[in-house]
C-alpha cells in the first residue's frame, strides 16, 4: 500500500531502524507492535538521552555545581520543547508529573477548593477513567457530576452536551480522542458551549497527541493533559494550564514549593532522566518534519505521521470489516478526523482469546476495556471481555497490518 504523496513515511523502513525493539522476534515471527495506544516503542535517540543523563549529569536541581545547573537547564529546555509541541507559546504553562492520572487528580482537588455544593461538572461516557474518576470524586464535596451520552457509533452526543449546560456548570472534562474506539471529539464545539456559560474546559489529549498536531491556543482549552510515553518518550505526565490560571488554584504543595506556575502543581522531585527522554522524543518527531522553527517542524511532522497512520488505519478497518463474524466498532474512516485505532469483536470468541491467538504469531494487540470501562458498559461490550484493539503508529507497515488480517481470517475460519 502506498504512503500518501509528500509524506516522509515513504522512508518508513529506514525510520524503523531507529527503534531497537522492532528487531525482536517471537516464536519465529518478527514482533509487530500494534499495541501503541497503550504506549509506543521508543527510538534509540530517546534511550540514549535517558542513559546519557544518568551517565553524565545525574543531580538534583538548584545547586551551584555543574551537574545541578545542567539539570536545571535540561528541565527548562524540556518545557520549551513541550510548549512547542502543544503550540502553547509560554513554557510556564507546562507542568510535569508522574503520569496523566496523577496530574488530573491533583487538578481536580485544586479546582474542588473553588467549587461550591451544587456546582456542576460534565464528564463523558466515552472517556478513559483518568478523565472521569478524578471528577466523579468531587461528588464528595457536593459537586453535581453529570455524564454526556455516547452514541452507538462511539461518538459523543453534542445535543445532549448542550442540554446539560447550565449557569451552574463550572467545568466540562472530555477526551480529544477515544483510546478505545479512535473517535476524535469536536473540542471546538465544546469550547463554544463552555464559553457561552463561562465554564472551563479540560481536555484529555493522551490518545490524540501521538497522531495529530495540537494547538492549545487555537483550541482555547483551559487545561490539557497528555503522556509522553504515548508519543515515543518515557513515562511522564504533562499538564498545560491556560496562562494565569494555575496561580488561581489552591494546589496541594509543600511550603517549600515554588508557588508560581508551572511549579505550583509539581510535587516533589521530578524524574529528570525521563524528562531528558521527553525532550529527545520531541526532537525525534521534529526530525520527521520540515521548516523552522521547532513548532513548524513539529506540525509538519505530525501531519506526515497522521497521513501515514490514517492510510494504514483505513486499510485495517476495511480488511477487518470484510471478515465474516467480525464486527468493527466505532466510526469508519470516512469521518473528517479519526485516530488510527481500530477495535473489533469476533463471533463466539472472547477478546482475550483473539489477542492471545495473535500474540502467538508475534502480533501485539490489546484486549479488554483499556480503562475506558464506561463506554464498554454503555455499548454492551464489557460482558464479552471488551474488544480487541489494534493501533497504528509511525513505525507500522502495511505488511504488519496484512499479517494481522491474515491471522484474524485464520481464526475466523475464513478462506485466505
Amino acid at each position: 500500500m502506498k504512503t500518501p504523496a509528500g509524506s516522509h513515511f515513504r522512508e518508513v523502513e529506514s525510520r524503523r531502524a531507529d527503534f531497537p525493539a522492532l528487531s525482536r522476534q517471537w516464536n519465529g515471527f518478527p514482533l509487530a507492535y500494534l499495541d501503541g495506544p497503550a504506549g509506543t516503542q521508543v527510538p534509540r535517540q530517546v534511550i540514549d538521552a535517558v542513559s546519557g543523563y544518568y551517565a553524565t549529569m545525574n543531580a538534583n536541581t538548584h545547586g551551584t555545581f555543574v551537574t545541578a545547573r545542567e539539570t536545571d537547564r535540561l528541565i527548562e529546555e524540556t518545557r520549551d520543547a513541550v510548549a512547542a509541541f502543544l503550540g502553547a507559546g509560554d513554557p510556564r504553562t507546562v507542568s510535569f508529573g508522574a503520569n496523566m492520572t496523577t496530574l488530573t487528580f491533583s487538578l481536580s482537588k485544586a479546582l474542588a477548593r473553588s467549587f461550591r455544593p451544587g456546582d456542576e461538572v460534565l464528564i463523558t461516557q466515552l472517556d478513559h477513567e483518568a478523565n472521569r474518576g478524578p471528577w466523579l470524586a468531587l461528588r464528595e464535596a457536593g459537586v453535581i457530576v453529570r455524564e454526556i451520552r455516547v452514541t452507538p457509533d462511539a461518538s459523543l452526543d453534542y445535543e445532549h452536551l448542550a442540554s446539560l449546560m447550565t449557569e451552574r456548570t463550572r467545568l466540562v472534562a472530555m477526551g480529544w480522542a477515544s483510546n478505545a474506539f479512535g473517535t476524535v471529539n469536536d473540542v471546538t464545539r465544546a469550547r463554544a458551549l463552555t464559553y457561552a456559560r463561562g465554564a472551563m474546559l479540560c481536555v484529555d489529549a493522551v490518545h490524540y497527541a501521538p497522531h495529530f498536531p495540537i494547538d492549545v491556543l487555537t483550541a482555547g482549552v483551559d487545561f490539557l493533559l497528555c503522556s509522553a510515553y504515548k508519543f515515543y518518550g518515557p513515562h511522564v505526565g504533562i499538564l498545560y494550564s491556560r496562562e494565569g490560571l494555575l496561580e488561581q488554584l489552591q494546589t496541594d504543595r509543600l511550603r517549600t514549593q515554588d508557588p508560581r506556575a508551572p511549579f505550583r502543581i509539581e510535587t516533589g522531585t521530578q524524574n529528570h532522566a525521563a524528562l531528558a527522554g521527553v525532550k529527545a522524543a520531541i526532537a525525534y518527531l521534529a526530525s520527521l518534519g520540515n521548516g523552522e522553527p521547532l513548532r513548524e517542524k513539529l506540525v509538519s511532522a505530525m501531519e506526515s505521521v497522521g497521513g501515514h497512520e490514517r492510510a494504514l488505519g483505513a486499510r485495517l478497518h476495511a480488511g477487518l470489516s470484510a471478515i465474516t463474524g467480525v464486527t468493527v466498532h466505532g466510526q469508519t474512516f470516512d469521518s473528517a478526523l479519526r485516530a488510527p485505532t481500530v477495535s473489533f469483536t469476533m463471533k463466539d470468541r472472547r477478546a482475550e482469546e483473539v489477542a492471545a491467538f495473535l500474540a502467538e504469531r508475534g502480533i501485539c494487540t490489546w484486549d479488554g476495556h483499556f480503562y475506558a470501562i464506561r463506554p464498554m458498559e454503555v455499548l454492551g461490550l464489557l460482558d464479552g471481555g471488551g474488544v480487541t484493539r489494534v493501533g497504528v503508529s509511525l513505525y507500522t507497515t502495511a505488511e504488519e497490518i496484512d499479517r494481522l488480517l491474515e491471522g484474524v481470517r485464520h481464526l475466523a475460519g475464513a478462506k485466505q
